[in-house]
């Protein structure tokens, strides 16, 4: 078995800010913890031109049916799986076009099964289950940038030539080149020394809300900054889709109430409605033509 050698890693490495936290007021306990936190922030932006370059490859796979597929462990596999749940009632998408593995399967998602992430065996089953294609687009979640499951998940994602994405926060990781585009945040060590739910896992979150919100966009989900795609699936948001409808279009919440009921809740739809002054099935034509994109939809009509 390969020796792991975690002093080289910089989510294992002791915080010199944080030594004494455990003898300190709970006042002090917090300012710790926040003075470290706003360090991730900076640590993404210095990503930034590998996030921007991850979004136009996963919205170019997207609209040739490719799905966004991360794959993770522990903590990293599971903010995976949270990006991806908020997709569909966000952005209207399929349960399918963005979704997340973990290493050790549904149970794993509630109850830490570590040991499953030492097998990259685990990984290609998972990914063969999937049927990965070329159009797929696969991120590789790993904090520590050396989780064999990722690993061997983005070797056999990049046989198939699927695109690979790694996110992780240490530098020249295992997973980085194991991807085609490498995306690491060095956050630094963590308050809590390995601890890589704190720093880690936030800068991982900000990431994969950057790459599933960016490729939403580029597929036409969001008009302005409104999410145009939402589902009305309960009470809240059925309120929300008019307001979306009235910020839109400017006209009043009746009236956006009763073009939602005469588009079956379509809140885009509805907009484009409005906006184009055209019939419902033309409306819907047209909008198909401009493949969902609002704006470029009401320049070609």
């Amino acid at each position: 078995m390969k020796k792991i050698d975690l002093e080289k890693l910089t989510t294992e490495s002791r915080n010199q800010n944080t030594l004494n936290i455990d003898k300190v007021s709970t006042l002090e306990m917090v300012k710790m913890i926040n003075n470290e936190d706003k360090k991730v922030a900076e640590a993404v932006e210095a990503e930034l031109p590998r996030i921007a370059e991850a979004i136009d490859e996963i919205a170019i796979r997207m609209n040739k049916g490719g799905r966004l597929i991360y794959i993770g462990a522990g903590t990293s596999g599971r903010l995976g799986i949270l990006d991806a749940s908020e997709c569909p009632p966000t952005y209207g998408v399929s349960e399918e076009l963005v979704q997340g593995v973990i290493a050790g399967g549904h149970e794993a998602i509630f109850r830490a099964k570590e040991g499953a992430e030492d097998s990259k065996e685990l990984a290609l089953e998972d990914l063969k289950n999937k049927k990965i294609t070329e159009n797929d687009i696969i991120v590789g979640l790993a904090a520590s940038g050396r989780t064999p499951y990722v690993i061997g998940g983005l070797e056999y994602a990049n046989e198939v030539g699927a695109m690979t994405i790694s996110v992780t926060c240490n530098a020249d990781s295992e997973v980085s080149k194991a991807a085609k585009i490498s995306i690491a945040p060095v956050v630094g060590p963590e308050v809590v020394t390995g601890s890589t739910r704190l720093k880690s896992g936030t800068a991982q979150k900000l990431v994969l809300n950057m790459l599933s919100t960016g490729a939403m966009i580029k597929l036409g989900k969001v008009y302005g900054n409104l999410m145009v795609d939402v589902r009305a699936t309960n009470e809240k948001l059925v309120e929300r889709a008019k307001k979306i409808v009235c910020e839109a279009t400017g006209v009043t919440r009746e009236e956006a109430r009763k073009y939602l009921e005469e588009t079956n809740s379509d809140v885009k739809l509805s907009i484009f409605m409005i906006l184009s002054k055209l019939e419902k099935e033309e409306a819907r034509k047209v909008l198909e033509k401009n493949k969902g994109y609002i704006a470029e939809a009401l320049k070609n009509i």
